[in-house]
């Protein structure tokens, strides 16, 4: 249903948000290290009229029309979707923002379970919407921050801040760099000579599982036991201190110290348009995620392989929080659309499963 139908008024803002899909650094946000991200065609679109009351009416596109209700300074947890919201009026009222009620619906063409940051661009979209509303003065990095505080403290999944950053501040054809410490960003164009392959595995993965929110405690452990911040502050050079402790922490370490390595050397990799470079960094990246993290599945690891067999890729690996979702890979470029075909169908012919190409986008170009 429209606006228009559910709320019987026009909306006075529009706002929307990408989805994201991270080329490489993964796991790295949370512990202060370094990611590369980039904006993905799907969006989320927010329409929104303020109201004079404090009564939050909210719809979503996908759930056939149904109005949900709550009372700014009431929100409770355990409403699905309707969470996201609510975390992040919780959180504006808790800084102090001066906002009222309002109806919201919102569509969203980003896949849900993929691993492509729907929450984030969610939230963006809706922190958009009612910053353009209620004149509020936020910049994109302050929206970014007010996000991720939603999502970790009211809906309870410990996410990074790379999501929130890359749907507020990314541009979609080119990659950024975001040093998740300082919040310093800085931006690449995508390579010209290859193209971007994102398929879904079909399997489902939610950043509230116990799996995600157990590895970040596992980092944190680890830096209680070696004595640092945060796994950002670790070398090449602290290697052989990580491996000395505990399985499985001398293996999360290990993740993460070569990944955070990994994301710069594809930077630069990207500035150079060293696409074979780039390529085995995000093989890497995968081995490193299935064995040494351990958050990739049997479905996804062979839908990679699938991928890495085709003679037009040039690396393939596991993107997002794991436990399911997406693969990215780098292809050359105009072949897009015959890898993926070759992909999903040796995908299926192998597991009996379907796999979904999500970018590029059905009836894109090549």
């Amino acid at each position: 249903m429209s606006f228009a139908a559910l709320f019987g008024r026009s909306p006075s803002v529009t706002a929307d948000a990408p989805g994201r899909v991270n080329l490489i650094g993964e796991h790295t946000d949370y512990n202060q290290g370094f990611v590369l991200p980039t904006p993905i065609p799907q969006r989320t679109v927010a329409e929104l009229a303020p109201r004079a009351d404090e009564q939050v009416r909210a719809a979503s596109a996908s759930l056939a029309g149904a109005v949900a209700e709550y009372a700014l300074g009431a929100e409770t947890p355990g409403r699905g979707w309707l969470d996201y919201v609510q975390g992040l009026t919780w959180a504006l009222r808790a800084d102090g923002a001066l906002i009222l009620g309002f109806d919201l619906r919102v569509a969203s063409s980003v896949p849900i379970g993929a691993g492509l940051a729907s929450s984030a661009a969610l939230e963006v979209a809706v922190l958009r919407a009612l910053r353009a509303a209620f004149r509020l003065p936020l910049d994109d990095v302050e929206l970014a921050l007010l996000g991720q505080r939603a999502e970790n403290e009211f809906v309870g999944a410990r996410v990074g801040v790379m999501d929130q950053m890359a749907a507020s501040l990314g541009v979609e054809g080119r990659a950024l760099l975001i040093d998740t410490r300082s919040l310093e960003c800085r931006s690449v164009p995508l390579p010209a000579a290859a193209e971007l392959l994102v398929i879904d595995s079909g399997v489902a993965h939610r950043n509230r599982a116990g799996g995600y929110n157990a590895r970040r405690a596992e980092c944190e452990r680890a830096c209680a036991l070696l004595g640092v911040r945060a796994l950002r502050d670790l070398a090449a050079a602290d290697l052989p201190r990580g491996a000395a402790l505990p399985d499985p922490l001398a293996r999360r370490v290990r993740h993460v110290v070569g990944e955070n390595e990994r994301v710069r050397a594809a930077f630069a990799a990207l500035e150079a348009g060293d696409v074979v470079r780039l390529g085995a960094l995000l093989d890497a990246s995968h081995a490193s995620l299935r064995d040494d993290y351990e958050v990739s599945t049997p479905e996804v690891d062979r839908l990679v392989e699938i991928a890495r067999a085709q003679p037009e890729t040039l690396g393939a690996r596991l993107t997002g929080g794991g436990f399911g979702g997406a693969i990215v890979a780098l292809v050359r470029r105009g072949a897009a659309a015959a890898v993926a075909e070759r992909i999903t169908r040796g995908f299926t012919r192998q597991t009996g499963r379907s796999a979904t190409v999500l970018v590029p986008p059905p009836g894109a170009g090549t």
